[in-house]
């Protein structure tokens, strides 16, 4: 029997007959094979980094092959902590070195700049760190003069001359030719693993399995292929996606992991800067702003199908899309059909909070907690203190009258003899004393001072006592009643 489909264009692994070095492939080696130097391995998804330096620990002699780690796994994780403590000595490959915690990546990265420095293999363990984009500088900032000791190398998507390398290498090996191979080039954009599934797509759709005797033309009809993969990846990505768009805390309206997720696949790059994007795209602006300081990390901390396949840094609002395979499923997602699905239902308006805070300075304390016990339940909430950032520069006047006038589906107003003095407070009551008539607006009573402007006689929540373990009761009297009346 001939050479076996999956063995010739590989989708799971290490391939054989179609791997080709990037352009740097000797300088990387030559980085990794020299003793005590730090090595640092960059690239967006699906540019074949971890394939290079697998090809290289492969050929390199037993006595200084270094051991493969992956962040993914935990037992690595917990032997990277004894690396990371200096517990351990010799050559590491740590791959997905941006999932480790911050704690051990300050300590891998202060490792790798004494050994630059000193390169001494019996004092310092040598690593080799693989992760997405922005480790290399990110891991050099620290002390900028040690950059030339340290092998920093870039692997990029493949050129449309590799590509083709890829390509006639699987088609020698099965002996078969591809009608228009550069249809796939076109199709995968330089992505290895993309490259790979779709000539073994194309092969199965021909029917062809394995290495025949008679040179066999294989036909490219694109949108039969991507059809056949999407479908192929569907069963094992959309469970993930899915439950991603939904969020923490299912709710019909709670949509901008979706909205922010669709995006991003628009935008054809699997790693972003969040901040840029949201700054580039004026209709999910508000969307990702509510969502990227805190609420991001808590949905994948908390869903670990979706945190398997997306990564979020707050600390640079990088978000990635980890796996080829699935930005390529997200690509060509029907994503209105995805949004029925999850259950999000339309509306007349689209608002950027879900809840508005309104309050006097002295009641700040309880402001806050009722916003930070939101925000744990997924809840998008306009708290001063943390939208400072995004409003830099504008004025708060104008940004209060659009927050609490129109962007904001509820106000929450903190009601006290301090409210009614205060000039923000009042102002900020100006703007959405229309809305009262509406039904929009849930007053908080601390206190029994008569308020400007709001009825005596509309239903809120009294909450006077701010004695010892007034935050147990501000769950169960205010956060749960809001939950409630967003549900």
């Amino acid at each position: 029997m001939g050479k076996r489909l999956e063995d010739v264009f590989v989708t799971e692994g290490v391939p054989t007959e179609t791997f080709v070095r990037p352009p740097n492939y000797n300088e990387i080696l030559v980085d990794i094979r020299r003793p005590g130097k730090p090595v640092v391995i960059e690239g967006q998804s699906g540019t074949g980094k971890t394939t290079a330096v697998k090809k290289i620990q492969a050929a390199l002699d037993h006595s200084v092959t270094p051991d493969y780690l992956s962040a993914r796994k935990t037992r690595d994780v917990e032997r990277i902590a004894r690396i990371a403590a200096r517990e351990e000595l010799g050559a590491f490959i740590i791959d997905d070195f941006h999932r480790l915690s911050p704690e051990l990546r300050t300590s891998l990265a202060d490792i790798a700049k004494i050994a630059a420095e000193e390169w001494d293999a019996e004092a310092y363990p040598k690593l080799i760190i693989i992760g997405i984009n922005e480790v290399g500088s990110a891991l050099i900032q620290f002390v900028p003069d040690i950059a030339k000791r340290i092998g920093i190398h870039r692997i990029a998507p493949a050129s449309e001359n590799l590509t083709m390398e890829l390509i006639e290498s699987g088609c020698a090996a099965l002996n078969i030719e591809f009608h228009d191979p550069s249809a796939i080039f076109n199709e995968s954009k330089g992505d290895y693993w993309l490259t790979q599934q779709l000539c073994q797509t194309a092969c199965t759709v021909a029917g062809v399995l394995e290495e025949g005797e008679d040179k066999v033309t294989v036909a490219i009809n694109m949108p039969r292929i991507r059809d056949v993969v999407v479908e192929k990846l569907r069963a094992a990505y959309y469970p993930a996606v899915k439950e991603f768009c939904r969020g923490r805390r299912f709710r019909p309206s709670n949509d901008p992991y979706y909205k922010m997720l669709r995006v991003v696949a628009e935008s054809g790059q699997p790693v972003v800067d969040l901040t840029a994007l949201a700054n580039n795209n004026e209709e999910v602006r508000g969307s990702i702003n509510n969502i990227k300081d805190a609420r991001l990390s808590n949905l994948l901390d908390s869903k670990e199908l979706a945190s398997r396949y997306f990564f979020y840094s707050p600390e640079t609002t990088t978000f990635a899309v980890e796996d080829p395979a699935v930005f390529y499923f997200l690509r060509h997602l029907n994503w209105e059909d995805l949004r029925a699905d999850c259950g999000f239902r339309g509306r007349e308006e689209n608002y950027e909070f879900d809840i508005a805070i309104s309050f006097a300075g002295q009641n700040r304390i309880l402001a806050k907690h009722i916003a930070e016990q939101l925000l744990s339940l997924d809840v998008q909430v306009f708290y001063d203190e943390n939208f400072e950032s995004n409003y830099l520069g504008k004025a708060w006047s104008k940004e209060f009258t659009r927050i609490f006038g129109s962007s904001s589906r509820y106000v929450l107003c903190l009601l006290d003899a301090n409210y009614q003095e205060k000039i923000w407070p009042t102002f900020e009551r100006e703007i959405f004393v229309p809305r009262i008539q509406k039904a929009e607006v849930i007053p908080v009573y601390l206190d029994d001072t008569p308020i400007v402007g709001m009825p005596k006689d509309v239903i809120g929540i009294v909450f006077e006592d701010m004695s010892d373990g007034w935050q147990e009761r501000a769950d169960r009297e205010i956060v749960f009643k809001i939950i409630d009346k967003l549900d």
